[in-house]
């Protein structure tokens, strides 16, 4: 029967127990101190859908979803990965006959063993090395080494190489008649038979075994206070991950008197998940390769202040020690009064807000979520970046120039250009479009938003749409001047109250007049109205202008004609697209016109931000490139006629980029519903 001895020429095996006790005490200890780290922060519940969770794990984790995204860092880790897990189960297998005394190891079983192992050491050697060429010779910029990086390495390389070479030189002593099944190991054995003795063979066999050994327990030690911690920590992230709508923030109460702070500039104010994320992060830098203010030269590096928040944790956490260890001696005979002192203690140490983290870096942000998207465990960047907008503004008052002008409009006249609150209906009702008050039976509200009343260029775009919906038979209205700027801007900068005040008005406007299904041109609005609405009692159907004319098309309540010999490339609004999941829609109704795609380097989820989005649409851009033109030469380069977009903020950067590099001949920029009303 296929098998073998387990403890073949070793002596002394019980220390092994003595050894695996110290590693496991050590890996325990590593735990324990992390753990501490993030309990310095606030409760939060993210254990409310196990079935999900472990469902994720399985897919992100075990499958690696988003890892092989990227194909070769993803293959790389593929490889090491499943080539533990395999030579864990092998090692488990093992314990199970030497240790408990369960006799299983042997025939079949035996034999899978013996090739997985073989096949999956090898995958894992190969990973190995794969990433010290990428590490160490290739070096992307995304990549930061530490000392951590290299012996993390050298030791999963060496543990592989050592056993091999065990069992390379048990064959080369000992006759195998299954050695075929441990490939690797049969080759070793070939030059070691020929050019050692048995006795050699035996000593060399048994110095192996225990230096194997002794870095298979360093490891498992070393695991929880290393890089490897990851690799169970991302698993705990991806099963508790965020689900549901993204990017809604924490509800401030601005009638609670008891609040002290808005937002949040401290470390302690931020939530044990948000804490446990930063040891999550792996720095494999997917998200600074993503993001668009890094990419167009910005200081902001979404890895960088993820990094930055664990180093000020693991200082904080050494200053509340250090703090407990003072108030215990001085407080020695009185230990709840010392346990007392060491929690009033104030944390000292660098402002995280400033010093930490720049302040130009918060507010460089387009909130696009393209490092949340590309992140293989689910780091979440953005919400830290919002609450501490929130501090700056609320507490601080401390923010862009541009943004003072832009929230004074919103709260002066409902818009960020300031113009007139009592123009907001004059475009629309000019196009005969009647208001809830002259028609108060109408099914749906169209909902322009700022730029579809104001903004020249897109009134173009609400024109069109009028004319879409007019031509299906829809029957819609306008809140006309009682509607209000969304309050998006206001909110992504961190301005949480006027935000308020915009947001409870429109939904008392709008529960006023009965409304029950809106129609939106804005992504902004969309997600605001859909997503964010709920938190304040606007619960309402809302359908984003490209849903809502696909519906039309597919219903035949809708015709269009097709044109010929004419190609377009489809821009991905980032609150359209990795907000909503709309990807799709847009790109049916081109198709339905006869326009031939073709896509841009950046698209679907991984599309490149136009730049206007977390309210940069009001700011400018003093540092790097400029973001819209980036995108806009990603447009040019795939030679097209136009540039369809579904969002009045990218279609004004996307044209105000077309008109910086001179292509206007060459290249339109239009809304979809342009597009599509040149075709009824």
């Amino acid at each position: 029967m296929a098998t073998r001895q387990v403890y073949w020429n070793i002596e002394g095996e019980h220390w092994l127990y003595l050894l695996f006790i110290f590693a496991l005490v050590f890996f325990a200890y590593g735990v324990y101190k992390r753990v501490q780290l993030w309990k310095l922060g606030q409760p939060e519940n993210r254990w409310k859908d196990v079935g999900q969770g472990i469902k994720d794990v399985i897919v992100y984790g075990l499958g690696h979803k988003r890892i092989l995204k990227d194909s070769y860092p993803g293959i790389m880790h593929f490889a090491i990965f499943w080539g533990f897990v395999f030579l864990a189960f092998a090692t488990a297998i093992i314990t199970l006959q030497a240790d408990v005394g369960l006799q299983i190891f042997h025939g079949w079983l035996y034999l899978f063993i013996k090739l997985t192992a073989n096949i999956f050491g090898l995958a894992a050697v190969i990973g190995i090395l794969m990433a010290a060429y990428r590490r160490y010779i290739k070096r992307p910029d995304r990549l930061d080494n530490k000392t951590d990086d290299a012996i993390t390495l050298i030791l999963l390389f060496v543990i592989l190489l050592t056993g091999f070479l065990i069992e390379g030189v048990r064959m080369a002593a000992l006759s195998d008649p299954w050695a075929s099944w441990g490939f690797i190991g049969q080759w070793i054995a070939v030059p070691l038979k020929a050019s050692m003795n048995e006795a050699q063979l035996l000593s060399l066999h048994r110095f192996l075994w225990w230096f194997h050994l002794v870095l298979a327990m360093t490891f498992i030690g070393y695991f929880s206070h290393s890089k490897m911690f990851h690799v169970l920590l991302g698993l705990g992230n991806q099963f508790m991950r965020h689900r549901g709508p993204i990017g809604i923030p924490e509800l401030i109460d601005f009638e609670d008197e008891s609040i002290e702070t808005f937002g949040k500039s401290q470390l302690r104010e931020f939530s044990w998940k948000a804490l446990f994320n930063t040891d999550v992060c792996l720095r494999c830098g997917r998200c600074q390769d993503n993001c668009p203010a890094y990419l167009s030269g910005k200081h902001l590096s979404p890895k960088r202040i993820i990094q930055d928040m664990k180093v000020l944790m693991e200082e904080t956490g050494a200053a509340v020690e250090a703090a407990k260890e003072k108030a215990t001696s001085v407080h020695a005979a009185e230990g709840q009064e010392a346990a007392a002192a060491s929690e009033t203690e104030e944390w000292t140490g660098r402002a995280l807000i400033g010093e930490v983290i720049p302040e130009e870096d918060l507010w460089a942000c387009t909130t696009c979520r393209s490092c949340e998207q590309q992140c293989p465990v689910f780091v979440e960047h953005v919400d830290k970046t919002i609450d501490m907008r929130r501090n700056l503004v609320l507490m601080e008052t401390r923010f862009p120039a541009e943004a003072q002008l832009a929230f004074k409009n919103m709260e002066n006249n409902g818009n960020p250009w300031g113009i007139g609150w009592t123009t907001r209906a004059d475009f629309l009702t000019n196009l005969g479009v009647k208001t809830f008050e002259e028609d108060p039976g109408a099914e749906y509200l169209y909902w322009p938003g700022c730029s579809g009343a104001f903004d020249a260029r897109n009134q173009k775009v609400s024109a069109a749409l009028v004319k879409l919906l007019n031509a299906a038979g829809v029957r819609f209205a306008i809140l006309g001047n009682e509607e209000k700027c969304c309050g998006d801007s206001a909110r992504k900068l961190g301005n949480e109250y006027l935000f308020f005040s915009l947001a409870t008005e429109n939904i008392e406007v709008m529960n006023g007049h009965g409304v029950k299904k809106i129609i939106t041109q804005c992504p902004h609005c969309y997600n605001l109205l859909k997503n964010e609405y709920p938190q304040f009692g606007g619960n309402f159907e809302v359908i984003h202008h490209t849903e809502f004319l696909l519906d039309l098309v597919k219903s035949g309540k809708l015709k269009l004609s097709r044109v010929a010999n004419k190609s377009v490339t489809y821009h991905d609004s980032c609150y359209l697209g990795r907000y909503n999941q709309i990807y799709e829609q847009p790109r049916e109704l081109l198709k339905a016109v006869g326009l031939d795609i073709k896509e841009m380097a950046h698209t679907g989820e991984k599309s490149f931000c136009c730049g206007a989005g977390g309210g940069r649409m009001w700011l400018e851009e003093h540092e790097g490139l400029r973001i819209n033109e980036m995108r806009t030469d990603e447009a040019i380069a795939v030679k097209t006629d136009y540039v369809g977009t579904a969002c009045p903020f990218c279609l004004t950067m996307i044209a105000d980029g077309i008109g910086a590099r001179e292509v206007g001949e060459q290249l339109k920029a239009l809304d979809i519903a342009e597009i599509l009303e040149q075709n009824i």
